[in-house]
């Protein structure tokens, strides 16, 4: 008997998945210093060092096409509080802060300032670091 093998849950159709991914390129590439990678399979935007946006297509099969950002303390509970079928505590990174986003669910203006947050939070680390 062979090993078996680990297949990766089949990317969400009809629920325009690339057009989601490009909305989130358009607002992460808009900031300098931006860079993008694949990384886990998935389109992961960087600072220069680190992550600060990672684009979800259907992880693992829960459905979802999503983003999860960091959040500062307290905010991802507030978040899913509020509106808890738009955010969401994802997998792994959710025990550190970060929180999902529901993509078709989130206007351009809410994504966007989203992003810039993870951005600057991230961004405010590595000074933090480098001090």
């Amino acid at each position: 008997m062979g090993k078996p093998v680990r297949r990766r849950a089949p990317a969400v159709r009809g629920k325009d998945s690339r057009a989601q991914l490009e909305r989130v390129r358009r607002h992460c590439l808009s900031i300098p210093g931006t860079i993008e990678k694949i990384s886990h399979g998935e389109p992961t935007f960087f600072t220069p060092k680190r992550v600060f946006v990672m684009f979800a297509n259907n992880h693992h099969g829960d459905g979802r096409i999503a983003v999860w950002v960091p959040a500062a303390p307290g905010v991802q509970a507030a978040l899913i509080e509020e509106a808890p079928a738009t955010y969401f505590r994802p997998p792994y990174v959710g025990p550190a802060g970060w929180v999902g986003v529901e993509l078709q669910k989130v206007d351009d203006d809410q994504l966007g300032g989203l992003i810039r947050e993870a951005f600057n939070l991230i961004s405010a680390k590595d000074r933090g670091r480098r001090a």
